[in-house]
């Protein structure tokens, strides 16, 4: 049976995040995901926290996470409590996979991405009946999906439904590698850091469903969710790092942070020098409601 899950924490005291990947820096799309963050904690009178997600070495820039957080700094963003890196999390992770593998709630998969392809693109479940895999303990971690959450409800999107064949596959929850996969960190961290409301862009808007998976198996309280437009440079062309995005001016910040409030439907803050006064501004002025309910917007390169 397909699951639809929406938590109602009107009652609990907001607490939002920003959670950038130190892989280089922060970019115009970067800085959306930030000001909506931080604007929709605010105006929550909630906290925001900063998560570093460091625990993918290769994708790294080295520096990278330092520079992440002196661009916010110039860009007037405070934040509260310390930043959590997730390489100091490991640990945390490592101990609910051997839990999850201990009760047959996941299990080592060997299959290769032309393997997968020539299941149709969605992996079938085969390594859990083929006892042998399991014996040598080698390979990737799929979690036992039981949960197949397939909608749930964004406060910005509305009512989303994913491919149901998606929603049902036992995905990935360490990787071959020995590197921790996005979908168990992110909802660890998330519980752990007790966030009530994620905001992020919509390219994870159907990482949501499995992630609302792990959160019904591990009995954690989900947050709400609310995804914002992507930034492109042509349909289907989001400003990213790995697209080589130009890097946000920390020079003068005044002019993106008014092109990012345009940009989220908000109006613009005259411009000052002080940009934390900007900031607290547009926390005002914030409405929910212009955020333009797409996908994705089109902008200048």
């Amino acid at each position: 049976m397909l699951n639809r899950l929406h938590c109602d924490l009107s009652r609990q005291p907001y607490v939002g995040r920003f959670a950038p990947s130190p892989s280089g820096a922060l970019h115009f799309g970067s800085l959306i995901a930030a000001l909506g963050s931080y604007l929709r904690a605010r105006s929550q009178q909630g906290k925001w926290l900063i998560r570093i997600e460091d625990i993918d070495p290769p994708r790294e820039v080295k520096g990278a996470a330092d520079d992440i957080l002196r661009t916010l700094e110039a860009y007037g963003f405070e934040w509260d409590d310390a930043p959590l890196y997730q390489s100091l999390r490991t640990e945390a992770y490592q101990a609910h996979i051997d839990a999850l593998l201990a009760q047959d709630k996941a299990y080592f998969c060997q299959c290769s991405r032309k393997q997968i392809q020539a299941m149709g693109g969605v992996y079938d479940g085969r390594c859990h009946r083929l006892p042998a895999v399991q014996a040598l303990k080698m390979g990737a971690v799929r979690i036992v999906n039981t949960a197949r959450v397939q909608e749930f409800d964004d406060n910005l999107m509305g009512h989303i439904n994913v491919d149901s064949h998606f929603a049902a596959e036992d995905f990935i929850i360490k990787r071959s590698d020995g590197l921790y996969a996005y979908q168990l960190a992110v909802v660890l961290d998330d519980a752990y850091q007790g966030i009530t409301e994620v905001v992020r862009g919509c390219d994870l808007i159907e990482a949501s469903c499995r992630q609302l998976s792990l959160y019904q198996n591990f009995g954690l309280t989900a947050p709400q969710w609310l995804h914002l437009p992507l930034a492109c440079i042509s349909k289907g062309f989001k400003l990213s790092k790995q697209n080589h995005a130009q890097a946000i001016d920390t020079r003068n910040p005044q002019t993106s942070l008014n092109a990012a409030l345009v940009f989220l439907g908000q109006a613009p803050v005259e411009n000052q020098t002080d940009v934390a006064q900007m900031l607290a501004q547009a926390v005002v002025q914030f409405q929910l409601s212009a955020i333009p309910q797409q996908s994705e917007i089109l902008i200048e390169p």
